[in-house]
């Protein structure tokens, strides 16, 4: 028999009493169930504890070992060469005789001009002697002294030519390329040698605009080179150079390797390398830069507090890789989302159920 035909021809009250006691046992059922439901309803995610990292930037260059200071030696006269004192690799000092060329000719000149010097020298002498007894007029004398004057001049003049006949070391250094034989005719202007200054070793690298606005001189920097491993330099920052270079915009930096590089064994066209730190910034609190959603123009994040989804808008620095600072908006030992904020709402129930925290350590 249906439940309702028993109670056909109760009164009102007493069917809307047995209506409300049947609904509050269903009621009293289902809140038994309610933990279950609700743990149901929550969204599994995935949490990560915020902590600090190093987002300090890692500067990597390479270049050739090379003289801070390479000479192009030439010749200043033409002439035959006579003797070539030096052969590449060897090592010279400021003022060492290198080349001597066939100066025959100019020396010729030389002693001439010498000798009009002489009679110059002779003829003044006379006139001023007899300009001072009133024998002669002073235009005379002037005219003697312009006189000697131009076979000086003459005489400094074949001189320097002969001078030029030698050729010396500007500075110390080593001869790395000698374009030059005895017996051969060179040019005024014509190279001879290639001089190099070994005791000052430096390496030239281009580094990014990027970059260079954190390098500055002065600066240390370790210097490793692929045919010396074992061996750890310490460069240092000579100069910045003022403009980058049109044709890749890197500006390029001097980096001067220790005195004593060279005693160690660095030649120069060794390869280079230089890793180090540049805009350091240790110990600053990063998330996931994917974990970060916007919000009217708002980064946030969302921090787990009972289970339950709570905004946090952030104050962001740099990002580096995958990762991005805050600088205001959460504090180390929290627990935030580890997916895309986005697809979540404030609020919302969730359980966790995967651990970002040790995700790239």
């Amino acid at each position: 028999m249906p439940l309702f035909s028993r109670f056909r021809g109760l009164p009102v009250t007493f069917l809307s009493l047995a209506m409300i006691t049947l609904l509050l046992i269903l009621a009293g059922c289902s809140s038994d169930d309610a933990p279950e439901q609700r743990e149901r309803r929550s969204a599994a995610v995935a949490a990560m504890e915020v902590t600090t990292r190093d987002l300090s930037r890692q500067l990597n260059l390479s270049g050739r070992v090379e003289p801070r200071s390479m000479i192009n030696l030439a010749s200043r006269t033409a002439g035959a060469v006579d003797e070539v004192m030096v052969e590449e690799g060897d090592s010279v000092s400021r003022g060492d005789l290198l080349v001597r060329l066939d100066m025959a000719e100019a020396q010729a000149e030389l002693r001439r001009a010498e000798a009009e010097q002489h009679q110059a020298q002779l003829d003044f002498n006379r006139v001023k002697s007899l300009r001072e007894r009133n024998v002669t007029t002073e235009t005379e004398l002037q005219n003697a002294q312009s006189a000697l004057q131009v076979a000086e001049s003459v005489t400094l003049l074949w001189r320097t030519r002969v001078d030029y006949g030698e050729i010396r070391a500007p500075s110390d250094g080593v001869v790395t390329e000698r374009y030059v034989e005895p017996g051969e005719a060179v040019q005024a202007q014509q190279v001879l040698f290639e001089l190099a200054a070994m005791n000052h070793l430096v390496m030239r690298v281009g580094v990014t605009e990027r970059d260079v606005v954190h390098l500055a001189r002065g600066q240390t920097m370790p210097i490793r080179l692929d045919a010396l491993p074992a061996l750890d330099l310490q460069g240092e920052i000579r100069r910045v150079f003022p403009m980058s270079r049109s044709s890749n915009r890197l500006v390029t930096v001097e980096v001067s390797l220790p005195d004593d590089a060279l005693t160690l064994g660095v030649r120069a066209g060794f390869l280079g390398r230089i890793a180090t730190v540049i805009d350091q910034r240790p110990g600053v609190i990063a998330v996931p830069t994917f974990m970060i959603g916007l919000n009217n123009g708002r980064q946030y994040v969302f921090r787990i507090r009972d289970n339950k989804l709570e905004r946090r808008y952030l104050e962001t620095g740099v990002t580096r890789g995958d990762w991005t600072e805050v600088l205001d908006g959460l504090e180390p030992g929290e627990t935030i989302l580890a997916s895309n904020p986005m697809e979540m709402r404030d609020g919302q129930s969730v359980r966790v159920v995967s651990d970002w925290s040790h995700h790239d350590r």
